[in-house]
């Protein structure tokens, strides 16, 4: 259903950003603003089928938004540094806190609705569990600086007194279409077919805490693009306020992971176990969404597709076929 005013996509030729963007169009929402930064990487076909008013480049956004200010009905802010391999923190802090900030107090300034993405990577290794109760935020602990960008600008956020006017979505670990352009930063499903239809196995790291985890057994919250982006635009139509968290609410290990997607090739499982590529004092081994307070408020609409469809669907409907969504 369409909604009077523009909405401000950041982020909108991305993975999760142009998710939305087709989400809103299949239901009939035209009236959106595209902010992203193209450069020389195939984002661009994330945007081949579908309808926006006016595409902006981020160095241009506040201008943009000042001229605009009353005709802006939600901005979602999903436009980030999203690499968690990053180590300049002066970069990630200048693009994941500092601009937050200034758009969050241009909607704060013109009561407008804004989503914006934080990360499950605020969490740390889960010591103080995976929920989004306001009562765990300060003594959380990312494991890097990624994260730390992220749950800064939540801190913010929260030292402002303004949490119950915007909405901080964690996303746990998204996969699904529109994510070729991300590289080693894409879902390990999308980087696990090409080496399955090359070498026909996988290579997955063995556990830096076998007492705890057997090798392949680290187990994640994945969540389909699509489940995520239905859940993200469904925040546009209440007036809730906090922290949510965008997952599956179930904890998947690698290997169950693997022999979904061998399983979705038609191929036997062959997995080979391999030391860590990474830091293993940042691996996060376990994460897994709790999802009361999303459900709560979005009055219990987080079922999820089944990981085994979904992971055939991704493969078999956009990966092999080269298609976006």
């Amino acid at each position: 259903m369409a909604r009077q005013g523009l909405i401000v996509i950041t982020g909108g030729a991305g993975f999760i950003g142009s998710g939305v963007l087709r989400y809103l169009n299949n239901n009939g929402e035209n009236h959106l603003i595209i902010v992203d930064e193209l450069g020389c990487s195939e984002k661009w076909r994330n945007l081949l089928g579908k309808r926006y008013i006016e595409f902006i480049p981020k160095a241009k956004l506040m201008e943009w938004l000042e001229s605009k200010g009353s005709e802006i009905k939600a901005i979602i802010h999903l436009g980030a540094c999203s690499n968690t391999q990053e180590v300049d923190a002066s970069y990630l802090f200048e693009n994941n806190y500092r601009y937050s900030i200034r758009l969050a107090e241009f909607a704060l300034k013109n009561q407008i609705r804004f989503i914006y993405a934080s990360s499950a990577a605020t969490y740390g290794n889960g010591e103080q569990g995976f929920n989004s109760d306001l009562s765990n935020l300060l003594y959380l602990q990312p494991l890097n600086i990624y994260g730390f960008s992220k749950h800064s600008f939540d801190l913010w956020v929260l030292s402002q007194g303004v949490l119950h006017q915007l909405i901080g979505l964690k996303y746990f670990n998204v996969f699904g279409p529109n994510e070729y352009h991300k590289g080693q930063m894409s879902s390990a499903i999308m980087r696990m077919v090409p080496a399955i239809l090359k070498n026909g196995k996988v290579e997955l790291f063995r556990s830096n805490d076998p007492e705890h985890y057997a090798d392949g057994e680290q187990k994640r919250d994945f969540i389909y693009v699509k489940d995520a982006v239905r859940m993200t635009c469904a925040f546009l139509d209440n007036t809730n306020g906090g922290l949510f968290n965008i997952g599956s609410g179930y904890a998947t290990s690698w290997n169950q992971l693997a022999e979904a997607v061998f399983a979705a090739l038609g191929q036997e499982t062959k997995i080979e176990y391999v030391e860590m590529k990474v830091d293993p004092k940042k691996y996060q081994n376990y994460s897994c969404a709790d999802m009361l307070n999303t459900s709560a408020a979005l009055r219990g609409q987080v079922q999820c597709m089944d990981f085994k469809e979904a992971v055939r669907e991704y493969v078999q409907d956009y990966l092999l076929a080269g298609k976006v969504w």
